[in-house]
Protein backbone atom coordinates (compact mmCIF):
# COMPACT_ATOMS: atom_id res chain seq x y z
CA UNK A 1 0.00 0.00 0.00
CA UNK A 2 1.27 3.38 -0.88
CA UNK A 3 1.71 5.90 2.05
CA UNK A 4 -0.53 7.98 2.14
CA UNK A 5 -1.31 10.67 5.05
CA UNK A 6 -4.73 10.80 6.61
CA UNK A 7 -4.31 13.19 9.04
CA UNK A 8 -5.69 16.00 7.52
CA UNK A 9 -8.25 14.60 6.17
CA UNK A 10 -11.50 16.23 6.36
CA UNK A 11 -15.33 14.45 5.66
CA UNK A 12 -16.62 17.63 5.68
CA UNK A 13 -19.60 15.98 7.73
CA UNK A 14 -18.35 17.56 11.21
CA UNK A 15 -20.04 20.69 10.19
CA UNK A 16 -23.64 19.78 10.27
CA UNK A 17 -25.27 17.43 12.46
CA UNK A 18 -29.09 15.53 11.51
CA UNK A 19 -31.93 17.18 13.48
CA UNK A 20 -36.13 15.89 12.29
CA UNK A 21 -37.74 18.73 10.70
CA UNK A 22 -40.40 18.84 13.33
CA UNK A 23 -37.60 19.65 15.94
CA UNK A 24 -36.72 23.19 14.25
CA UNK A 25 -37.43 25.92 15.58
CA UNK A 26 -37.61 29.84 14.69
CA UNK A 27 -34.14 31.64 15.24
CA UNK A 28 -32.73 28.42 15.08
CA UNK A 29 -30.75 27.50 12.07
CA UNK A 30 -30.70 24.47 9.40
CA UNK A 31 -28.99 24.20 6.26
CA UNK A 32 -31.58 25.29 3.09
CA UNK A 33 -30.26 24.85 -0.40
CA UNK A 34 -26.63 24.00 1.00
CA UNK A 35 -26.24 27.38 3.07
CA UNK A 36 -26.34 28.00 6.84
CA UNK A 37 -29.38 29.87 7.63
CA UNK A 38 -31.37 31.14 10.59
CA UNK A 39 -34.46 30.25 10.61
CA UNK A 40 -37.17 33.26 10.36
CA UNK A 41 -40.11 31.36 9.56
CA UNK A 42 -41.96 28.18 10.30
CA UNK A 43 -45.13 26.86 9.34
CA UNK A 44 -46.45 23.33 9.22
CA UNK A 45 -49.47 21.85 6.78
CA UNK A 46 -51.91 19.24 8.05
CA UNK A 47 -51.36 15.38 6.86
CA UNK A 48 -52.44 14.90 3.64
CA UNK A 49 -53.74 11.75 1.77
CA UNK A 50 -50.11 10.88 1.10
CA UNK A 51 -49.58 10.34 5.05
CA UNK A 52 -46.86 12.91 6.20
CA UNK A 53 -46.86 16.40 7.20
CA UNK A 54 -44.85 18.96 5.37
CA UNK A 55 -43.10 21.75 7.11
CA UNK A 56 -42.41 24.75 5.10
CA UNK A 57 -39.05 26.88 6.47
CA UNK A 58 -37.91 30.23 5.62
CA UNK A 59 -34.18 31.41 6.49
CA UNK A 60 -32.12 34.31 5.90
CA UNK A 61 -28.17 33.36 4.44
CA UNK A 62 -26.15 33.67 7.38
CA UNK A 63 -23.67 35.57 5.39
CA UNK A 64 -25.37 37.00 2.33
CA UNK A 65 -28.31 37.74 3.82
CA UNK A 66 -30.67 36.16 0.89
CA UNK A 67 -33.84 34.51 1.97
CA UNK A 68 -33.93 31.00 0.84
CA UNK A 69 -37.46 28.55 1.37
CA UNK A 70 -37.69 25.01 1.58
CA UNK A 71 -40.27 22.07 2.36
CA UNK A 72 -39.65 19.30 4.19
CA UNK A 73 -41.65 15.96 6.01
CA UNK A 74 -42.00 16.50 9.46
CA UNK A 75 -40.38 13.32 9.91
CA UNK A 76 -37.39 13.67 7.54
CA UNK A 77 -34.27 14.93 8.77
CA UNK A 78 -32.21 18.42 8.02
CA UNK A 79 -28.82 19.57 8.53
CA UNK A 80 -28.17 21.52 10.87
CA UNK A 81 -24.68 23.47 10.75
CA UNK A 82 -22.49 24.04 13.91
CA UNK A 83 -22.97 28.07 14.38
CA UNK A 84 -20.05 29.18 16.72
CA UNK A 85 -19.46 33.31 17.73
CA UNK A 86 -16.16 34.77 18.67
CA UNK A 87 -15.41 37.99 19.41
CA UNK A 88 -12.03 39.56 18.84
CA UNK A 89 -10.57 43.19 19.91
CA UNK A 90 -9.83 44.84 16.34
CA UNK A 91 -5.86 46.00 16.25
CA UNK A 92 -6.07 47.75 12.86
CA UNK A 93 -7.29 47.42 8.61
CA UNK A 94 -4.70 47.41 6.21
CA UNK A 95 -5.17 46.63 2.30
CA UNK A 96 -8.83 45.40 3.34
CA UNK A 97 -8.18 43.03 5.80
CA UNK A 98 -8.93 42.97 9.43
CA UNK A 99 -6.15 42.22 12.31
CA UNK A 100 -7.81 41.02 14.89
CA UNK A 101 -6.47 39.46 18.45
CA UNK A 102 -7.90 36.70 20.55
CA UNK A 103 -8.50 36.76 23.96
CA UNK A 104 -5.07 34.54 24.49
CA UNK A 105 -3.31 37.71 22.75
CA UNK A 106 -2.78 35.72 19.52
CA UNK A 107 -3.38 37.64 16.50
CA UNK A 108 -4.86 36.99 13.07
CA UNK A 109 -5.43 38.81 9.71
CA UNK A 110 -7.37 36.62 7.39
CA UNK A 111 -10.83 38.27 7.60
CA UNK A 112 -11.97 40.53 4.78
CA UNK A 113 -13.51 43.72 5.88
CA UNK A 114 -17.37 43.75 5.21
CA UNK A 115 -18.02 45.24 1.92
CA UNK A 116 -20.98 47.21 3.67
CA UNK A 117 -22.26 49.40 6.11
CA UNK A 118 -20.90 47.45 8.62
CA UNK A 119 -17.22 47.43 6.67
CA UNK A 120 -17.46 51.54 6.87
CA UNK A 121 -18.15 51.69 10.43
CA UNK A 122 -15.16 49.54 11.57
CA UNK A 123 -12.66 51.75 8.94
CA UNK A 124 -14.04 54.82 11.05
CA UNK A 125 -13.45 53.30 14.11
CA UNK A 126 -10.17 52.25 13.59
CA UNK A 127 -9.07 55.48 11.49
CA UNK A 128 -10.54 57.68 15.10
CA UNK A 129 -8.16 55.29 16.89
CA UNK A 130 -11.81 53.59 18.97
CA UNK A 131 -10.90 50.33 20.67
CA UNK A 132 -13.40 48.07 20.02
CA UNK A 133 -14.48 44.35 19.19
CA UNK A 134 -16.21 42.86 16.49
CA UNK A 135 -18.35 39.42 16.70
CA UNK A 136 -17.42 36.70 13.98
CA UNK A 137 -20.35 34.21 12.79
CA UNK A 138 -18.29 31.09 11.76
CA UNK A 139 -20.67 27.86 10.10
CA UNK A 140 -19.86 25.70 7.16
CA UNK A 141 -16.17 26.76 7.10
CA UNK A 142 -17.10 30.00 6.25
CA UNK A 143 -16.58 32.98 8.73
CA UNK A 144 -17.62 36.73 8.58
CA UNK A 145 -18.15 39.69 10.68
CA UNK A 146 -21.28 40.82 11.78
CA UNK A 147 -21.57 42.49 14.52
CA UNK A 148 -19.83 45.60 16.65
CA UNK A 149 -19.19 45.36 20.18
CA UNK A 150 -18.26 48.28 22.26
CA UNK A 151 -15.08 47.34 24.66
CA UNK A 152 -15.87 46.05 28.35
CA UNK A 153 -13.11 46.04 30.97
Amino acid sequence: MADEDFTTGDSGASNTYPQQCSALRKNGYVMLKNRPCKIVEMSTSKTGKHGHAKVHLVGIDLFTQKKLEDICPSTHNMDVPHVTRKDYQVIDVSDGFLTLMEDNGDTREDLRVPDNDLGKEISKKVDHGDQFMVSVLKAIEEEDVVAIKAMTS
